[in-house]
C-alpha cells in the first residue's frame, strides 16, 4: 500500500517537472512555438512514471509471492504428510501468525521457523521492490525530462495513451462478460451431468436437498425449476403492474404538466426512493404491508398469508418507480421541440401531442427504462426473502407464498458447500436460466427500439 502511494506521489512530481520544464522553454516572444501545452508534457512524464512502476510492482508481487510460498513451506516439518488440499490452509495460518493476529487456536509452535522465514522474506521483497521502482522512476524522470523541447509532440503521445487505456477498459468489460457466461456454462454442464436437462427445465417440483445417507428420504433431490421461475415472473409482473403506470404517468406529469416549483419538489422526492436500501423495503413489506394485506383479505373473506407474492410485488413496484419515472422524464424532455411545435401548429391539444407525437418519439428510451426496471425486479432478493417467503410453489395465485430464482441461488450457496454436489451446482443452472431470460427481454426491447427509432429519425 505504501509503495503504491509512493508511486503516485513520484508520478505527480513527474507531472510537475514536465510542466515546469515546458514552461521554462517559452516566453512572450515564442509562446506559439511550443508544440503542445505544458499540461501535456506533464501528463507525458506522469504516465511514463506510473505505468512502468505499476507493471514492475505487479510482476514482482506475483513472482515474489510464489517464491515466498515455496521457501516458507519448505520450512514446515513433515510437509510431505500434509494433504494437497490443506497446504493452502497451512500457508494462510503461517501468514496469520506472521501478522500477529493469530489467536491461541491458530498458533502452532512447529510453524514458528516458517513464520520467521516469511517475515524475513517479506522484508527483503519490500526493500528490493522499493529500490527497483526508485531506479525505474529516476531513470524515467531523467530521460524523458531531457526529451522535452519546443517541437516535442507530447499531446499526440498522451492522447495515444488515453486511447490505449479506453481500449483496455472496453476489453476488460468484454472479457468480464465472457468470463461470466463461460463460468455459468461450465458449472451448468456439470450440473446437467447429474440432473436431466428437461427435468430441470420442465420439472414442477423444486426441493434441492441431497441427503447424507442413501436410505434417507429425498436423497436424490428434486430440481424442477418451473416453480422457482413462476414465482420470479409472478412477483415481477405485480411489481411492473404497479411501477410502469405510476412511473410513466409521473414522468408525463413532471415533464409537460407540472409547474416548475412542483417539479422541483416532486422529482427529488421520487428519486429518494431509489436511494432507500432494499433491506428497508424488506422490513416495510414484512412488518407493515404483509399484515395490512392479510387484514384486508380477512375483511373481504380471502385467505391471504402474511408472506405473499402480492406483498413483495407491491413493495418492489414502489421501489422501482424512480427507475421508470426519472429515465422516462429525461427521455420525454429530450424529444426535439420542433416536433411539439409542429403538432401545436396543427391545432392539437397538449394531451393529443403527448399521446400521438411525444410518447411515440420517446418510446425507445421509455422501453429502455422499463427494461432496466424489469431487470431490477428480477434480480431483487432481499424483499422476496423477507416478504414472500422461500416456498417453491407452482402457482399464479398472488395471495400465496412463493420464491424466486435469486433467492434460491443465495440459499444454495450459503454456508460451507461442496461444488461437486448437484445441490450447489443447481445455483449456476438457475443463474444461466436467468441470464437467458434477461437476454430474450433485451432482444425484444431492442427490436421495439429499432422499429421506432427508424420511424422518427
Amino acid at each position: 500500500m505504501y509503495i503504491i502511494l509512493a508511486i503516485l506521489l513520484c508520478s505527480v512530481y513527474g507531472f510537475y517537472l514536465g510542466k515546469k520544464k515546458s514552461q521554462s522553454l517559452i516566453s512572450k516572444d515564442n509562446l506559439n512555438d511550443l508544440n503542445s501545452k505544458p499540461n501535456y508534457h506533464g501528463y507525458y512524464i506522469f504516465f511514463w512514471c506510473l505505468i512502468p512502476s505499476i507493471m514492475v510492482f505487479i510482476t514482482f508481487s506475483i513472482f515474489g509471492n510464489i517464491i515466498t510460498k515455496y521457501l516458507v513451506l519448505d520450512m514446515v516439518p513433515d510437509l510431505v504428510n500434509v494433504s494437497p488440499s490443506n497446504i493452502d490452509f497451512l500457508y494462510s495460518q503461517i501468514k496469520l501468525m506472521a501478522s500477529g493476529e493469530a489467536d491461541a487456536f491458530s498458533t502452532d509452535e512447529k510453524l514458528i521457523p516458517a513464520v520467521d522465514k516469511y517475515n524475513s522474506l517479506q522484508q527483503i521483497i519490500t526493500v528490493s521492490l522499493s529500490l527497483i521502482i526508485l531506479c525505474v522512476i529516476s531513470t524515467v524522470l531523467t530521460y524523458f525530462k531531457n526529451k522535452i523541447s519546443l517541437a516535442f509532440a507530447a499531446r499526440q503521445k498522451v492522447e495515444k495513451v488515453f486511447k490505449i487505456l479506453l481500449l483496455a477498459c472496453s476489453v476488460v468489460a468484454i472479457f468480464t462478460t465472457i468470463g461470466i457466461v463461460l463460468s455459468l456454462l461450465f458449472e451448468s454442464f456439470r450440473f446437467f451431468k447429474s440432473v436431466n436437462f428437461f427435468d430441470f427445465i420442465f420439472g414442477m417440483h423444486w426441493s434441492p436437498q441431497i441427503a447424507i445417507r442413501e436410505d434417507q428420504v429425498g436423497s436424490s433431490g428434486a430440481f424442477g425449476s418451473l416453480p422457482v421461475l413462476s414465482g420470479t415472473l409472478l412477483i415481477t409482473f405485480i411489481a411492473m403492474f404497479i411501477a410502469v403506470p405510476i412511473g410513466l404517468f409521473s414522468a408525463i406529469y413532471l415533464s409537460d404538466y407540472a409547474h416548475r416549483k412542483v417539479r422541483n419538489i416532486v422529482k427529488p422526492a421520487l428519486e429518494i426512493l431509489a436511494g432507500v436500501p432494499t433491506v428497508v423495503y424488506g422490513f416495510f413489506a414484512a412488518l407493515t404491508m404483509g399484515p395490512f394485506i392479510r387484514k384486508i383479505g380477512e375483511a373481504l373473506g380471502l385467505n391471504i398469508v402474511s408472506e405473499s407474492a402480492l406483498s413483495a410485488g407491491l413493495v418492489m413496484g414502489v421501489m422501482i418507480i424512480p427507475f421508470i419515472s426519472s429515465l422516462s422524464d429525461d427521455v420525454i424532455n429530450a424529444v426535439p421541440q420542433r416536433l411539439k411545435d409542429g403538432s401545436y401548429a396543427l391545432g392539437t391539444t397538449k394531451s393529443e401531442t403527448m399521446r400521438q407525437v411525444i410518447l411515440p418519439a420517446a418510446l425507445p428510451g421509455i422501453v429502455g427504462s422499463i427494461l432496466l426496471a424489469v431487470s431490477r425486479a428480477i434480480g431483487e432478493t432481499m424483499i422476496v426473502v423477507m416478504a414472500a417467503g422461500m416456498a417453491a410453489k407452482l402457482t399464479a395465485n398472488p395471495f400465496e407464498a412463493v420464491t424466486t430464482v435469486t433467492v434460491q441461488i443465495v440459499t444454495l450457496l450459503v454456508g460451507d458447500q461442496e461444488f461437486d454436489s448437484p445441490k450447489t451446482l443447481a445455483a449456476f443452472a438457475l443463474g444461466l436460466e436467468l441470464l437467458i431470460l434477461t437476454l430474450f427481454l433485451n432482444l425484444a426491447a431492442l427490436n421495439i427500439v429499432k422499429k421506432y427509432r427508424e420511424k422518427y429519425e
